[in-house]
């Protein structure tokens, strides 16, 4: 899929809580490119001294109809700082879209699991939606510490079911997503994930268990997003390979994880 260099205009910036905010943008001239669920962006950050690389982002949500793309950014230093601190009409230099998506599978298989933890939740939404316009059945599995990291759950009931687990039991059920009854009350024919290392791993061996296919989205740091810097290799059973480009979703037969 053909890359672009896009200055991208600031629609709408909303802080969600303490740590996580809602960018919305779209292209100074011309149409967004075609993207796909599990892809990303590089975005530049401007007026950070501290910050001299892009910042990878989950490409969030594509609303057609207003011709915008959607970020969700965890604040976790200076450049998210710095980047969910730019206003509305503020230009933001980004390379999209990159990498590998998510399978989109066909209705017929029937339901498919859509496991979030954390920010990993981001590209989860656009997958659903995807799935739930080509007639499939997305049912939400999303977790975090507490009530208040959970975000966007109303976003996320457009298009299925949503179930929620926190480690305080301040929302849904008390616990780790791998532990929710859901898992033991229905069986999917697809499961993706995309999360903390620990929590996909715990949720790849569950799918294995149960012979179901399992895609994972990694997060292995990145620094140029194309394949060229060699900072987010992950050992394979096809060899070591980049991450940003051959990813950042993989199938987890194609991993040599210990699970």
């Amino acid at each position: 899929m053909k890359k672009y260099q896009l200055n991208l205009v600031l629609t709408q910036v909303e802080p969600l809580n303490e740590r996580y905010a809602l960018i919305k943008a779209r292209p100074q001239e011309g149409p967004l490119p075609e993207m796909v669920p599990g892809q990303f962006a590089q975005l530049r950050i401007e007026g950070s001294a501290t910050t001299f690389l892009r910042r990878p982002i989950s490409i969030h949500f594509v609303d057609e109809a207003q011709g915008e793309v959607w970020f969700l950014v965890q604040v976790v230093g200076d450049g998210t700082r710095r980047l969910v601190s730019m206003k509305p009409g503020d230009v933001l230099d980004t390379l999209l879209p990159l990498g590998n998506g998510f399978t989109v599978p066909s209705p017929d298989d029937g339901p498919c699991l859509l496991v979030g933890g954390g920010v990993g939740i981001a590209p989860l939404l656009y997958l659903g939606a995807c799935m739930k316009r080509s007639g499939g059945q997305p049912v939400f599995l999303l977790g975090a510490r507490k009530a208040s990291d959970l975000v966007e759950l109303p976003l996320f009931r457009r298009y299925g079911p949503v179930h929620v687990t926190t480690e305080d039991g301040s929302m849904g059920e008390k616990g780790f997503v791998t532990q929710h009854s859901l898992l033991q009350a229905q069986r999917f024919a697809h499961i993706s994930v995309c999360g903390p290392g620990p929590m996909m791993k715990a949720v790849a061996a569950y799918a294995r268990r149960q012979d179901i296919a399992c895609e994972v989205s990694l997060e292995n740091m990145m620094a140029c997003g194309l394949g060229a810097c060699l900072c987010c290799v992950e050992d394979t059973q096809h060899g070591h390979v980049c991450v940003c480009k051959e990813g950042p979703v993989f199938n987890i037969n194609q991993l040599k994880w210990q699970i």
